[in-house]
């Protein structure tokens, strides 16, 4: 487990229902990890996601909806029903429908207004306690978790007003900026607007759709990963052992 971070009374997500995002085909890693999901790559001898679902207990999350495509059964045969003091629930995709399709699928087993959002291939080290509460506070229909890198060249860049509301995102450009960091807050309302029976990005079509709707960026200056390519991957294991250093 990740190291613990400090309780915050009153703030936990016990009310707060998580859904990972762990339907992805993974193609860019095939050379590496062919034989499995993303979210199941090991990392430290463990897979991937149970990374997440680590953070997820430290800030008080009861409820999980593991988003599931590709070779689906097998995370549920890795996860079972239960993580800890997680309960897991999971929505299994007939054909590929994208981050934003997946969690449409999965809406009726959200128990929560407001659903925390997690890319099962990235890792943030950010206190999701401190996150929801910044959240609540600007009173956002939408907040993503940004975090600042010296190259968004590979990952396209989050552009926030003087206020920290989204106005636009890029997809090109080099040097410093924010990104997106794989962690969402997102009301129910919203998510229901998304086309249900087909593919949809959430980053592509939904995110740029919702811009003008509350959209809140929660700026982090933290650690990030993300596994999505072989050198990417390679990455993690010395990563996570500093992190538990």
């Amino acid at each position: 487990m990740t190291k613990p971070m400090k309780q915050q009374v009153g703030l936990d997500l016990a009310c707060v229902t998580a859904a990972i995002l762990a339907g992805g085909l993974g193609t860019r890693l095939r050379t590496v990890v062919a034989d499995r999901p993303k979210v199941l790559a090991e990392v430290h001898g463990r897979p991937f996601v149970t990374y997440l679902l680590d953070q997820l207990i430290v800030a008080g999350v009861r409820d999980v909806v593991m988003c599931t495509g590709y070779r689906g059964e097998q995370v549920r045969a890795r996860l079972g029903d239960a993580y800890g003091a997680l309960r897991l629930a999971y929505s299994q995709e007939s054909f590929p429908l994208g981050t934003a399709g997946a969690l449409r699928l999965a809406l009726p087993l959200v128990k929560s207004e407001t659903v925390l959002v997690m890319n099962g291939d990235s890792w943030c080290d950010v206190n999701l306690r401190d996150a929801w509460a910044e959240h609540r506070a600007r009173g956002a229909s939408a907040s993503l978790v940004v975090t600042e890198v010296e190259d968004t060249g590979r990952y396209g860049r989050v552009c926030l007003d003087a206020h920290g509301l989204v106005i636009r995102f890029e997809e090109k450009g080099a040097g410093t900026g924010w990104i997106n960091a794989g962690l969402y807050f997102l009301s129910r309302r919203l998510l229901g607007t998304i086309p249900a029976g087909r593919p949809v990005s959430l980053e592509r079509e939904m995110f740029p759709r919702w811009i003008g709707q509350g959209v809140s960026g929660v700026r982090v200056n933290r650690r990030f990963l993300d596994i999505g390519t072989p050198e990417s991957y390679s990455m993690a294991e010395r990563f996570f052992a500093q992190e538990q250093g």
